[in-house]
Order: C-alpha cells, then sequence, then structure tokens
C-alpha cells in the first residue's frame, strides 16, 4: 500500500487558526486572502484602471505576510511536519472519482488529471482556469470577501452578512460537485 502525507487533524490546525485570529483581532486586523490579492494588484498599478485598487497598499502591505507564511507554512508542513498515513477513502467515492475519470484515486492529495502539468496546459484545462479564476474573482467582489474572510473571520466576529455568504459557498460547493464537475470531467 502506497502512502501520502494526510492533512493535520482537526485538533491542532482548528486551535492554530484560532490562535492566529486572536493575534489578528488584537491588531486590528482581519483574515481573507481576497484582501491580500487586492493588495498585490494595488501595488502593480491597477487602480490606474479601476478605483477599488486605488487605497495606498502600503497600509495594506501586512497582508503579504499571510501570502508569504500561507506559502513557507504549506511548505513546512508538507515536508517536515505531516505524517504518512494512509488515505481512507470510502469505497463509493473511489469508484464515483473511477466513473468521472481519475485513476490513482487517494495516491496523492491532489489529482494530477486536475492539478498536475499536462492538465492546467492543456487548452480544457486552461478553459476551465479562466472561467474558474473570473467566476471567483466576480464572486469574491460580489460577496464582499472570500471563503476564508467570511468563514474564519465574519462567522468568529458574528457578522450576519457571513453567515449567508458561508451558506451560499456551501450551496455553491454543494451543486459544483455534485452538478456541474460531471460535465467538465
Amino acid at each position: 500500500m502506497e502512502y501520502i502525507l494526510n492533512p493535520w487533524p482537526w485538533y491542532i490546525s482548528g486551535p492554530l487558526i484560532a490562535l492566529v485570529m486572536a493575534v489578528l483581532l488584537y491588531f486590528g486586523k482581519t483574515f481573507a486572502m481576497s484582501s491580500n490579492l487586492a493588495t498585490m494588484c494595488s501595488m502593480a498599478g491597477a487602480g490606474k484602471f479601476v478605483d477599488f485598487f486605488k487605497p495606498d497598499w502600503k497600509e495594506k502591505k501586512w497582508n503579504l505576510m499571510v501570502v508569504l507564511g500561507a506559502i513557507f507554512g504549506g511548505f513546512i508542513a508538507k515536508y517536515f511536519l505531516s505524517n504518512e498515513t494512509p488515505i481512507d477513502l470510502n469505497k463509493k467515492t473511489i469508484l464515483e472519482l473511477n466513473t468521472l475519470g481519475f485513476n490513482d484515486v487517494g495516491k496523492t492529495i491532489v489529482p494530477d488529471e486536475i492539478f498536475g502539468f499536462d492538465a492546467i496546459t492543456s487548452p480544457h484545462g486552461l478553459i476551465v482556469l479562466i472561467i474558474g479564476g473570473l467566476l471567483i474573482g466576480f464572486g469574491t467582489r460580489y460577496a464582499g470577501g472570500c471563503t476564508s474572510g467570511h468563514a474564519i473571520t465574519g462567522l468568529s466576529s458574528f457578522q450576519k452578512p457571513s453567515l449567508i455568504a458561508v451558506i451560499g459557498f456551501f450551496i455553491g460547493g454543494l451543486i459544483m460537485t455534485n452538478l456541474i464537475i460531471p460535465y467538465i470531467f
């Protein structure tokens, strides 16, 4: 049996997320990945074309530490802190994924059929990436934030709009998983 690196259990990652949130709230900051992307767009000069990106990015440059932390933290977690235990997938899940064209279900953390270099550089993969990126960008702007911002920051501070957004994210995820993905693959 092959082994892969599993995600950390909830009782490790959950308290770490709560600790990060407490530190950010203490300093009057919020956690959200989409605000990092907006900061990067402002740095790149997008404010010349779109008013949304005009705010002074220097006031929000601390956001870039979240991006660097995600990159370096992910690297450290994968290569130094993860355990090698087998993934225990439901047999029905494996059969459903096999019928969608996924061959090595459970042998890697992410399927090569979606995230492999050949997949993302194919015309089909590029179209999916471009359309998906546009939809995510539009949805993030329309919802006033991303999943991490609403689900972690918004819900922890009892914001009703974040609750509505998170419910919408879950409904959208269910629709995507059960109705749209089978037609993409």
